[in-house]
């Protein structure tokens, strides 16, 4: 049976990145040892290595004055090591509050700098992105998370601010074009629209690094893994691999533009039945719906079982909400095809007809 996997990450990766991949487990490039096998610092994986910051520069847009590291610990690992590595401890910075990550990005902070929390949606369950707010003319950095998985939320413009955003994009990276150039750093674990469970994507501007006075452990400097290209001790070489077959799939596919045309294609198709369909309605506020998570409930929650059973014979998996939000999420990332949508819309129409 076809799968449609709507699971919010780890989540769907393209076929023919799993098709690579599985094959370099087995033998890479046909030299009878398997890429799990290789040394880190030989030619093959630092051949892969340079390749995966090269996409990321081209995909990006930006130059040699930024950085790009693959580290591991997740984008929760990113928490503490961005006002470490960028906050002074007389400094402060500015933070949006828009989801479960973020909060816990500002919890983070406050340990070394003065958080000012500037706009909230915390109070309403994180059903809508704040925009009226204002940035304070002497902060660091201002961080926001631009896509929350979580609520179902997704910022559709870049924040107003003089100075660096910084941005946990780990649900939204590459799925649309942005002006990189706004940012002193992104950070984005690989699980939900790059590779697999086990890496972290940073870029960063590399003259916002070293004006801290704290004494930064070794592997939490980042300046440690820009000398270093990644390699200061082991890297996830598997999951970077993988990371570099998906970036070369998006340009072979037609780079960011076409990211976003498609993804806007399938969210446009699931939240017009939502907002159609009178068994269902949106969680959140209908300006702020994100492209990448779609979040939604029946109106008689005591279907809900009867619901899933359909779901569930017709392939789809992941669908069910998070456990702070309840009712259905579904995750639509760049690898998601159109009609694995269409056959969640057709079982829509069908309960609606089974039910009216």
């Amino acid at each position: 049976m076809t799968k449609h996997n709507f699971s919010a990450g780890p989540a769907i990766l393209p076929k023919s990145v799993l098709d690579q991949a599985s094959e370099a487990a087995r033998d890479y490039n046909g030299i009878s040892l398997s890429l799990l096998e290789l040394s880190h610092r030989g030619p093959e994986f630092t051949e892969i290595l340079n390749r995966a910051v090269a996409k990321t520069h081209e995909l990006t847009g930006l130059g040699d004055e930024y950085a790009v590291l693959f580290l591991t610990g997740g984008a929760s690992s990113q928490f503490f090591m961005v006002p470490m590595n960028l906050l002074p401890q007389e400094g402060s910075a500015d933070y949006l509050n828009t989801g479960r990550w973020s909060d816990n990005a500002i919890d983070e902070a406050k340990s070394f700098g003065t958080v000012n929390t500037i706009a909230s949606s915390k109070e309403d369950n994180y059903m809508f992105i704040p925009k009226d707010y204002q940035s304070n003319s002497n902060a660091t950095y201002l961080h926001y998370t631009s896509n929350n998985t979580v609520a179902g939320t997704q910022f559709q413009s870049l924040p107003k601010s003089e100075a660096p955003l910084v941005c946990d994009m780990s649900s939204d990276i590459f799925s649309k074009p942005l002006d990189f150039k706004r940012f002193g750093l992104i950070y984005a674990g690989a699980q939900k629209n790059l590779g697999p469970a086990g890496t972290t994507l940073v870029v960063v501007r590399k003259d916002l690094l070293g004006k801290v006075s704290r004494e930064i452990p070794t592997m939490l400097d980042y300046q440690t893994h820009v000398k270093k290209n990644s390699s200061y001790n082991t890297p996830p070489v598997f999951p970077i691999y993988v990371c570099l077959l998906t970036m070369e799939w998006i340009l072979g596919q037609g780079g960011l533009a076409e990211m976003e045309r498609r993804n806007k294609a399938k969210s446009q198709l699931l939240y017009s039945e939502i907002d159609r369909n009178p068994l269902f309605y949106g969680l959140v506020n209908k300006e702020d719906r994100s492209m990448m998570n779609a979040t939604f409930q029946l109106h008689d929650q005591s279907q809900m079982e009867e619901l899933m059973a359909m779901t569930k014979e017709a392939g789809c998996v992941g669908l069910k909400g998070h456990r702070s939000v309840g009712g259905l999420r579904a995750s639509m990332y760049n690898a998601l095809d159109l009609s694995s949508v269409e056959v969640l819309v057709d079982i829509m129409q069908e309960f609606e007809r089974k039910k009216g």
